[in-house]
């Protein structure tokens, strides 16, 4: 008489979120101070890592925790250099206006934050959407303009500036 085996071996449990955390952080926050070259930042990124672990609520396995953890680290990376070019982009633009035209320091914190908003709802949007938005919005495109770039209707676009449009409004007021 056979006994039944089975199928293959059994799937490696997830590794809970605190040893997660106690086994890849050191390695993690010595992976981001190499890329940040800035010890304060790359804690913070680590931590922005596990927080996001935490609230994506995904199994990960051993084998894959650092490939999981790097290519969330590698996310937020980018997200901290684009934030930082578009601040600099700003405080750039701010040092070439005269004197009295420099708005306070309240305002510019007002203004790097709405900016670094903005960017984060644009990062968001479908493709096209924030392809029709940039072309309008920054390359001054018309419509029809847009529509034949993006090989779409002119309804189309209308619909995606609606869209994009709405969600700048939504970003600001919050």
């Amino acid at each position: 008489m056979k006994t039944s085996t089975p199928c293959g071996p059994a799937a490696p449990a997830p590794v809970p979120v605190d040893v997660l955390y106690r086994d890849h952080q050191p390695w993690l926050f010595r992976w981001l101070r190499g890329k940040l070259g800035s010890p304060f930042r790359a804690e913070d990124l680590a931590q922005d890592v596990f927080v996001r672990v935490m609230a994506g609520r995904k199994q990960v396995h051993a084998a894959q925790a650092r490939p999981f953890l790097r290519t969330i680290a590698h996310g937020l990376l980018l997200d901290h250099y684009r934030r930082a070019s578009l601040e600099q982009a700003y405080l750039d633009y701010l040092a070439a206006l005269p004197e009295p035209q420099q708005p306070s320091a309240e305002l510019r914190a007002v203004v790097v934050q709405q900016i670094t908003a903005l960017d984060r709802m644009l990062a968001g949007l479908p493709d096209r959407v924030r392809q029709a938005f940039v072309l309008a919005q920054v390359d001054g495109l018309g419509y029809a303009e847009i529509a034949e770039r993006l090989g779409v209707s002119l309804s189309s676009v209308q619909q995606y500036m609606t869209r994009a449009l709405a969600a700048c409004y939504a970003c600001l007021e919050e």
